[in-house]
């Protein structure tokens, strides 16, 4: 056990200290956490065996999620978000149903051990975006502050609505009865997971706000101690609102909007401390990934499970995102960045999951799938962020477009 925990330490330590270095390559954090645990486990030099349950991975995967989420959220600039809602409203609205009706519709094309129950909870699981791979983009300045707003409104919010789509497809492919598996119940339980995840992340952040405001003003809260608050609330919002049956996805992003709306100018500093928490799961999460999950399924990789993840990544998120963006008055570059830029990773990683202990007979191809989608995710939009980033920023800086 300690000598896993040394060489992950040892990691941790040199990428911490050549970070600022690897963020202005091609190169991405998560690409090389990978590699680093697919290089040093069981496939690679087997030097990194770790003993990791799929609860485990679960549980990294949706605390770290969520703690980028409601950092994410905090750090929104609420007035270019405001100004330019159309884009997130637009993608959510309309963009996310055709994205898991066009993933529906070419997982029938390819394959034919599926059912079309096991397809819809496909397309629904690699519909949902990743907050925490998509951070290169959303905090890169170069791109125009509406752009980025847009993208991470959009990847905060349909990690949550996906989850409920995906437990009433689940119900449909188990077999549920006809009660259970009625367009009420899939109403209700959108409904339900939604509104308790606002309840929860609004109230609790509120109540979390005031009350850190209040012992702000007495002096109660040290420098040591500043830095714990926004972790544990992150957690809390996401913990409370599963433990009630919403979506924590939800309550951590809407919780870390308003957190940001009520803390101003404190935002930042409150915020920066867990910002290196979220990063360091980050670390933790994609090294076991790496060393536990992606070498094992490499063997599995089929034509068709490849051929439709690189249509997961290209047409079918890319064509739907363009057309809702219809009317908006953005540019086709624009659209099509919007389109690009939305990797698979954590939440496809937790649908997987939740999908293989169902039990479904399909369920070791959805779960292949995704992990192959999730990979090339992590290689792609890794090597593109920040070229594509830079060159987006200069056509639009050419063409005088708006920020």
């Amino acid at each position: 056990m300690y000598e896993q925990l040394a060489i992950v330490a040892v990691f941790a330590f040199l990428y911490s200290a050549i970070a600022g270095g690897v963020e202005r390559t091609m190169l991405s954090g998560p690409m090389i956490f990978m590699s680093f645990g697919l290089a040093f486990g069981p496939v690679g030099l087997g030097i990194l065996d770790l003993d990791v349950s799929s609860d485990d991975l679960r549980i990294f995967a949706d605390l770290t999620l969520a703690l980028i989420l409601f950092i994410d959220a905090a750090n929104a600039n609420m007035g270019v978000l405001k100004r330019n809602l159309q884009i997130p409203r637009r993608m959510l609205a309309f963009g996310l149903p055709m994205i898991i009706l066009l993933g529906f519709g070419v997982g029938i094309l390819i394959f034919d051990n599926l059912t079309l129950f096991e397809l819809a909870i496909l397309a629904t699981m690699l519909a949902a975006t990743d907050a925490a791979l998509g951070k290169a983009v959303v905090t890169n300045e170069a791109v125009p502050p509406r752009i980025r707003e847009g993208l991470n409104a959009e990847s905060g919010l349909n990690d949550g609505i996906c989850v409920p789509i995906l437990f009433v497809f689940i119900a449909l492919a188990v077999g549920s009865n006809t009660e259970n598996s009625s367009m009420g119940l899939a109403l209700k339980l959108v409904a339900q997971e939604i509104g308790i995840g606002l309840v929860v992340g609004l109230g609790l952040s509120a109540l979390g706000a005031w009350f850190l405001k209040q012992c702000w003003k007495r002096g109660w809260v040290t420098d040591i101690w500043s830095q714990l608050p926004v972790v544990a609330l992150a957690v809390s919002c996401f913990t409370v609102a599963q433990s009630l049956h919403g979506s924590g996805y939800i309550a951590a992003f809407t919780g870390g909007i308003l957190f940001g709306v009520l803390a101003k100018e404190s935002t930042h500093k409150l915020v920066h401390a867990a910002e290196g928490v979220g990063e360091t799961l980050a670390l933790v999460t994609w090294v076991i990934f790496g060393a536990a999950v992606a070498g094992k399924y490499f063997e599995y990789f089929s034509w068709q499970v490849i051929v439709y993840s690189v249509l997961s990544l290209t047409l079918i998120r890319m064509l739907p995102i363009y057309l809702s963006l219809a009317g908006t008055g953005e540019a086709n570059d624009s659209k099509l960045f919007l389109g690009w830029f939305g990797p698979r990773g954590l939440a496809s990683i937790v649908f997987g999951i939740i999908v293989l202990n169902e039990n479904i007979p399909g369920g070791e191809t959805l779960a292949v799938t995704v992990v192959c989608t999730v990979i090339l995710s992590i290689l792609a939009h890794g090597l593109t962020a920040n070229p594509l980033a830079k060159a987006f920023a200069a056509r639009q800086k050419k063409a005088g477009g708006k920020i």
